[in-house]
């Protein structure tokens, strides 16, 4: 794919900021040749339009059927990121397939159904943001971590309510499939105990909710599952659990914290929201398109060889979706698309909740939890700021999340 003189590029793990590395990447053209944790060739799709188009192509399959390397010996079977071709669900399913999978969960986020949740998103938000404040005042130097007390728990909240999922589970859901999705520098050893864990705890959820159904997503699930209508296998089940749990709680929390730091690292631009000249649903898109929660996501498998912009990506390679690489895309977004501007023009085309049959199914309701949390936040504590300078947060050790570890913040309400 790559031309003879540019080596294809070797995927740190431990991941990163990944803007700078995006930008040289782009230099090179939309597609990059890159090789994988575990020295497995695979490619990388960076442009705006050269990802729109791969997203939508008909031959750029999710099932791994297709990727030859997991079933002829190729690839040795820990191999970390078979994660994410081995769980069964609408995610690594293609044409009928998916949609019989997509159609019984989708009813649960339409925008219809994602409203009706407002009211319990604001109370939720409400309570996070008293428990920030007590966090900060019994702080020495007044200072809280916002992702243990605000971005984290919002959406796993919300999202363990719409799951049926018991509180008590939701620690241990988080530490786990944040080792299994999200890190990826994470041993083989490491990634399998957490699979396993995190399967096994999600056959509990679900083995109460077969016992004891409720108004939930998993009850109806199970329901379909068992009824005469479409079926869930088990697996399938599972799998549909764990993508919902997994997208519905990781990638907001990025979405918050990433909105919070861009807020706090441009005056100006928050100014402009608080005055009222510009509304959060702006903050939410250009955060979406500036910094991206998610930064290259696994996996499509081209079902015979592609073109894309007039590069080659061969049958059965790995590809990567670069969503923070055609966020900052200035052939698409302008010369000025690595400025943060809340004011700016067409950037809802962003594709960071993908394109295509497999558009993210819960972007309601991701905008909507974002939507809430930074206007209440920035309601309540106008003059909030970062504890620490920009810089030196610790990013996530992964190169498919997009976020920081931890954003230390000091309250004000000035």
């Amino acid at each position: 794919m790559s031309p003879l003189d540019e080596a294809p590029y070797v995927i740190d793990p431990a991941g990163g900021c990944p803007h700078a590395l995006n930008a040289r990447l782009r230099a090179r053209g939309a597609v990059a040749e890159v090789v994988l944790p575990g020295g497995v060739p695979g490619a990388i799709v960076l442009g705006h339009e050269a990802l729109k188009e791969f997203l939508a192509h008909p031959d750029a399959a999710k099932d791994p059927r297709h990727f030859p390397g997991l079933h002829d010996g190729t690839i040795p079977a820990d191999w970390p990121l078979r994660v994410f071709a081995n769980a069964q669900g609408m995610h690594t399913a293609d044409g009928a397939d998916h949609r019989r999978l997509r159609s019984l969960v989708g009813n649960a986020f339409t925008a219809r159904q994602v409203e009706r949740l407002r009211p319990r998103v604001e109370e939720l938000t409400d309570t996070l943001l008293d428990d920030l404040g007590r966090a900060a005042d019994a702080s020495p130097d007044g200072v809280a971590d916002l992702l243990t007390h605000f971005a984290l728990p919002l959406p796993m909240g919300v999202i363990c309510e719409l799951l049926g999922v018991d509180p008590e589970h939701r620690g241990r859901l988080h530490r786990l499939s944040h080792t299994v999705i999200v890190s990826t520098d994470s041993t083989p050893a490491q990634k399998l105990a957490a699979v396993r864990e995190l399967v096994e705890l999600m056959g509990t959820i679900a083995a109460t909710r077969r016992r004891d159904p409720g108004d939930d997503l998993t009850s109806a699930l199970i329901a379909a599952r068992d009824g005469d209508g479409d079926r869930l296998s088990e697996a399938e089940l599972i799998g549909t659990l764990r993508l919902v749990l997994v997208a519905g709680h990781e990638t907001t929390l990025n979405l918050i914290s990433n909105a919070v730091r861009a807020l706090c690292t441009h005056r100006d631009q928050l100014a402009l929201v608080l005055s009222g000249k510009v509304g959060w649903s702006e903050v939410v898109d250009e955060t979406l398109r500036w910094d991206s929660p998610v930064s290259w996501f696994p996996f499509r498998y081209p079902a015979r060889d592609l073109s894309i912009e007039g590069t080659v990506i061969p049958r059965g390679t790995p590809v990567l979706a670069g969503y923070t690489a055609a966020g900052r895309d200035a052939s698409f977004h302008g010369a000025d698309a690595d400025r943060f501007d809340v004011t700016r023009p067409g950037a809802a085309r962003h594709l960071a909740f993908g394109h295509g049959a497999h558009y993210c199914v819960g972007a309601p309701l991701a905008r909507l939890e974002a939507g809430v949390a930074l206007e209440r936040l920035f309601a309540r504590f106008p003059g909030l700021d970062l504890a620490v300078p920009e810089a030196d947060l610790a990013r996530q050790r992964s190169f498919i999340g997009n976020g920081v570890e931890a954003l230390p913040v000091r309250l004000s309400r000035e």
